[in-house]
């Protein structure tokens, strides 16, 4: 179930309401079983409506213990027994439309103070003019919210960080000595689309972020919240300035990441790693401990632990090297 301190349950809701408002066309299963949440194949339980669309997965499929699952017509015979089956030619389209009637993410309410009544404020810390600090927050001992910044419902900030300006918190547990310099955001929605009857629409992004112990993030810097699980940032990682990190990333300790570094969704690195300037490296891909990527590479596959890798697609820095030099010597060749 989706974080309660970030987002409201709406549910439960009937299977045949879910096939009402996705136009799905419900197989096997009751027509009154009630619907309480909106998860991934693996984490579904027995209130759960999940979704599956790739015929590799079906393993999970078969494992999961979702009480329902958005299928495409020829994966309908697939659901295990006691997973009712809501057939669509867009399963993860329908899937989004029941996380929008079944999750809603909590926003600020309106009112005349700028800290809510509920907000719990430590010791020492300190709010500038014009922050926002939202219900059900709490920011820790000596910690420091810049002016204009927006701390989230439910955000749970450490002790000694410092919020930059106009930096903006959501759905986010932080660690203690966290920095967020001035304008960056932390916890908004991963990018996330599905195509359907009525065109492209939004993919509900349920999940949060945690930055540990001693990370800084730098100005303009944008972490994305976990599409369902979380976007994790480790100890001691140090983020420069317009670096973007996707949604179910998980960035390990002791990692540097210079300006313009884009990292896509469920990427997992390793501790120790760098990343120089301009870098960017593809979803799914897994970063060894202690790598380092070249200034404006382009990761496409797995680095191993240990290794430097350069040039776009990024190789091995040897590799890259070679093939540079062959090239500038066969441009330069006379016919």
């Amino acid at each position: 179930m989706p974080d309660p301190r970030f987002f409201e349950a709406l549910g439960p809701v009937s299977l045949s309401r879910l096939a009402e408002l996705t136009g799905s066309r419900l197989q096997g299963g009751s027509p009154d079983t009630p619907i309480a949440e909106a998860a991934p194949l693996n984490r579904a339980g027995a209130d759960g409506v999940a979704f599956l669309t790739d015929r590799k997965r079906l393993a999970d499929l078969k494992a999961s213990q979702a009480a329902a699952c958005f299928l495409p017509e020829a994966l309908a015979d697939e659901a295990p027994e006691g997973c009712a089956v809501l057939v669509t030619r867009h399963p993860q389209y329908a899937w989004a439309l029941a996380a929008e009637a079944l999750h809603r993410l909590i926003r600020q309410p309106a009112s005349d103070t700028l800290i809510d009544p509920t907000a719990v404020i430590e010791e020492g810390a300190v709010v500038a003019p014009l922050a926002v600090v939202g219900p059900g927050a709490r920011i820790g001992r000596d910690s420091w919210i810049g002016p204009g910044a927006v701390i989230g419902p439910g955000v749970q900030i450490g002790r000694d960080c410092r919020i930059g300006p106009h930096a903006t918190v959501g759905c986010a547990l932080i660690g203690d000595r966290v920095s967020l310099y001035a304008g960056a955001a932390i916890g908004e929605a991963g990018f996330g689309a599905a195509g359907g009857p009525t065109g492209v629409i939004d993919i509900p992004q349920l999940g949060r972020v945690i930055l540990q112990d001693n990370v800084t993030i730098g100005a303009n810097s944008h972490v994305d919240r976990g599409a369902y699980d979380d976007t994790v940032v480790g100890e001691n990682t140090k983020i420069d300035n317009l670096v973007h990190i996707a949604h179910n990333t998980r960035v390990g300790r002791n990692c540097v990441m210079a300006a313009y570094v884009g990292i896509s969704g469920s990427v997992t690195i390793g501790d120790g790693c760098a990343f120089g300037g301009r870098a960017g490296v593809a979803d799914h891909v897994t970063i060894g401990d202690g790598a380092s990527i070249g200034a404006a590479a382009g990761v496409m596959r797995n680095v191993p632990a240990g290794e430097v890798w350069s040039g776009y697609p990024a190789k091995p820095i040897r590799e890259w090297l070679k093939e540079t030099v062959w090239l500038a010597k066969a441009a330069h060749r006379k016919g």
